[in-house]
C-alpha cells in the first residue's frame, strides 16, 4: 500500500519522506488555508520533496474554467495530479486531462457508482472519503470493498485512495481490503508506529544497558 500525507504542511512532508514513508501527498483548499501560504508556492515545494504524486485540486465547477485551473496547476510540476470533483464536469475534466497524460484523482466519492463513472473516465485515483461516510451512518470499509470488487472484475487501472482516514483502524482495514493508497494527516501516520509494548520493551534495554555502564562507542 502507498502511503501518502493528507496535509500542506512542508515540516511534516520532509520528516515523513525521510523517514520513507511518503509515496505522495494530496491537498486540498482547506489544507492550504491552514498553512497560511500562496497556493503555487507552497505546491511547488511539495512537488519538490516528493518524488511521487502531489495532488492539487480545482475549484472551478464547470468544466472550461476547470481546464484553465488544471493547465495552471499540471505545471506546477510533474508530479501534479489534478484533483476534481465526481460531477459530471468533474469526470469530463478528467477524461480530457488523463487523454492528455495528465494524472487525475477524482476526489469526493461517497459510493462505489461513483467509482465506477470515475474509472470509466480515466481518473488515475479515486479517492472515496471513509471518514466521512462512516459519520453518516455508512460503513466506509464496506465502500473500499465494493470498489475493490467492482475494479478488480473489470481490471480497470484506476487506483483506490483511502481518503479521509482518521485513525489507524481505517489504515489497517484497507489495507486488509488491498487498497492500493491510504493518504492520511501525518499525525495518524505517526500512530502507525506507535505501541505500548514497544515502549516498554525499549524501556527494559535501557534499563538492563544502564546497569552494564557501557558505551557505543
Amino acid at each position: 500500500m502507498k502511503f501518502f500525507a493528507d496535509t500542506a504542511n512542508v515540516d511534516d512532508i520532509r520528516e515523513l519522506a525521510e523517514a520513507g514513508l511518503l509515496d505522495g501527498v494530496t491537498t486540498n483548499p482547506s489544507l492550504i488555508a491552514k498553512a497560511g501560504r500562496d497556493f503555487i508556492e507552497v505546491t511547488r515545494e511539495i512537488c519538490g520533496i516528493v518524488e511521487g504524486p502531489v495532488s492539487a485540486e480545482v475549484v472551478a465547477l464547470d468544466h472550461a474554467e476547470m481546464m484553465r485551473e488544471a493547465e495552471i496547476l499540471r505545471k506546477i510540476g510533474d508530479n501534479v495530479a489534478v484533483k476534481v470533483p465526481l460531477t459530471i464536469d468533474g469526470l469530463k475534466t478528467c477524461k480530457a486531462l488523463t487523454d492528455d497524460g495528465t494524472m487525475v484523482n477524482v476526489t469526493l466519492c461517497f459510493s462505489a457508482n461513483q467509482a465506477l463513472l470515475a474509472a470509466k473516465a480515466g481518473a488515475t485515483f479515486i479517492s472515496p472519503f471513509v471518514g466521512r461516510h462512516d459519520d453518516n451512518g455508512f460503513d466506509g470499509m464496506q465502500l473500499i470493498a465494493d470498489i475493490r470488487l467492482i475494479y478488480d472484475n473489470y481490471a480497470f487501472d484506476t487506483e483506490i485512495l483511502v481518503a479521509s482516514v482518521r485513525h489507524p483502524i481505517h489504515v489497517l482495514e484497507a489495507a486488509k481490503i488491498g487498497a492500493d493508497v491510504m493518504t492520511a494527516p501525518p499525525s495518524v501516520i505517526k500512530q502507525l508506529v506507535k505501541h505500548p509494548l514497544t515502549d516498554k520493551g525499549i524501556e527494559g534495554f535501557l534499563a538492563d544497558w544502564a546497569k552494564t555502564g557501557q558505551k557505543i562507542g
